[in-house]
């Protein structure tokens, strides 16, 4: 499988890793770690060097209960970053929602978009499509102000799938091709933790619908409650996850500790190879 960006076309026949970069200074983990230009540009740097096959650039946090930010203070939070991750050699992604913030990051470049509304805020669709990037559609209900309100599912499995499959037939009606399409679970999002470990469990049943997954488990809150870690010590079970993500059809990890989730797939890869030869 492979996901189709504008600059780049992604070889998925190994899990990838995409480096988070959160020019915020809100975002639950690092928020006001890398909300200047110039921390925002030598996280991006950092994380190319420690082996993020892509980067992943956002301007307004989406942690539960995040206050909405407007969308000219989104740009100019990201902009300048965005133009020196472009230089870096791996494809760049912009998380937002806003289409017009899209529309300005894919003027300037951008391989693709990564919407936690998955394109459904009015005009998105139509700023991606025509545009060759790629796009990830994430499932969320509500907004991050109000999602955990909505965490309420017959089947959390079945009611992602359904959406996610929507979703992608919305993209590819628009003009976007399948190609360029990847699926997120949103794990966090509108979901509690029994919501989220049951989706994972059930993870095939995503993969089955034929597009890249690319999750995002890296210090969630799901995994303080298991631990009882805070944020800052999630690591090891952010690390748990993210190779049982793999194991569940996983193409691409979306973490803050690069160099780790690096080092871990080196070691799922070498056991598979291993298996092989054997």
């Amino acid at each position: 499988m492979h996901w189709q960006t504008r600059r780049f076309r992604i070889d998925l026949s190994r899990p990838r890793v995409m480096g988070i970069v959160n020019v915020t200074p809100d975002s639950f983990s690092d928020g006001g770690r890398h909300d200047d230009t110039r921390a925002g540009i030598a996280h991006c740097e950092r994380l190319v060097a420690e082996g993020a096959d892509l980067l992943d650039i956002g301007g307004e946090s989406t942690r539960p209960g995040a206050p909405r930010v407007d969308a000219t203070s989104e740009w100019t939070r990201i902009a300048d970053v965005l133009a020196a991750a472009l230089t870096l050699g791996v494809p760049v992604s912009v998380d937002t929602y806003k289409p017009e913030v899209m529309r300005r990051a894919l003027d300037a470049g951008a391989d693709i978009v990564n919407d936690v509304q998955a394109l459904q805020l009015p005009g998105a669709l139509q700023a991606v499509a025509g545009s060759g990037a790629g796009v990830c559609l994430m499932h969320m209900r509500g907004e991050p102000a109000s999602m955990m309100d909505l965490a309420q599912y017959d089947d959390v499995v079945a009611d992602v799938a359904a959406f996610l499959r929507g979703r992608a037939d919305a993209a590819r009606a628009a003009g976007i091709p399948a190609e360029c399409i990847a699926l997120d679970p949103g794990y966090g999002f509108a979901k509690t933790a029994q919501h989220n470990l049951r989706l994972l469990a059930g993870q095939r049943a995503l993969a089955a619908l034929g597009r890249p997954l690319l999750v995002g488990w890296s210090r969630k809150r799901t995994l303080g409650e298991i631990t009882g870690r805070a944020v800052g010590e999630r690591l090891p079970a952010s690390l748990a996850a993210a190779l049982r993500a793999v194991s569940a059809g996983a193409h691409v990890l979306r973490v803050h500790d690069v160099a780790a989730t690096v080092d871990a797939l080196k070691v799922w890869a070498a056991v598979d190879a291993a298996t092989i030869r054997h």
